[in-house]
């Protein structure tokens, strides 16, 4: 199975947790749901409705900061952004407007504007996002095609660790969570499409076309 994220055919069955087979790839040491275990699209849709992430909740505008206040520190001059699935409740990308920013919205269920293909962002945020991507490595070209040069792609997802029992994780106990992370494999990332990398918080990550 080539690995969704670098595309390397270098791969490994890495668990198998109840009816769930996920893999291992041995390059960017990503771990990731086999394609046979992905949810159909209607079955997708009907989970992220479930969810009451609300635009004003001062709990979850706190949890979101973990992601905008070091992509701000990064910020100079950019100021037109992008939060790249941002669900039925993007407070994200309201919290940035009410910080001055110009900002655009897509998720492929609750804002499919596909307009935003055609246009270019200074900053882009994936917030809890990423580990939903059934084809990653497709998902990063497309974003790196409407980035900026110089431009900021800001992730917030849970990383895996040395130390994390994967099997005991609660991570990927949500059936649309489908691949998962280490710093290997976001430094793997950003080395395929010439960005930099920090990891400015836990769990945060920041790519750029140029050096920060």
């Amino acid at each position: 199975m080539r690995c969704t994220v670098c595309y390397s055919n270098k791969t490994k069955i890495y668990a198998e947790i109840k009816t769930k087979k996920y893999w291992e790839c041995l390059f960017c040491f990503a771990k990731f749901l086999d394609s046979s275990d992905l949810l159909c699209e209607e079955d997708e849709y009907a989970h992220y409705c479930t969810h009451q992430n609300k635009i004003d909740d001062p709990n979850y505008r706190k949890f979101l900061s973990k992601l905008s206040i070091p992509l701000k520190c990064n910020l100079t001059s950019h100021r037109i952004g992008l939060d790249y699935g941002c669900g039925p409740g993007p407070a994200l990308a309201v919290m940035l407007e009410e910080d001055g920013f110009q900002m655009c919205k897509y998720d492929p269920f609750f804002f499919p504007n596909k307009k935003i293909f055609s246009k270019k962002f200074d900053f882009i945020t994936c917030s809890e996002t990423v580990e939903h991507f059934y084809n990653p490595n497709a998902e990063f070209v497309m974003l790196d095609k409407i980035l900026n040069p110089t431009g900021i792609i800001a992730i917030m997802t849970n990383i895996i660790t040395d130390d994390l029992n994967f099997e005991n994780w609660y991570y990927h106990q949500d059936p649309t969570h489908v691949v998962f992370y280490t710093m290997t494999t976001f430094k793997i990332i950003a080395q395929q499409r010439g960005w930099e990398v920090k990891f400015p918080a836990t769990n945060v990550v920041l790519f750029r076309k140029s050096k920060f």
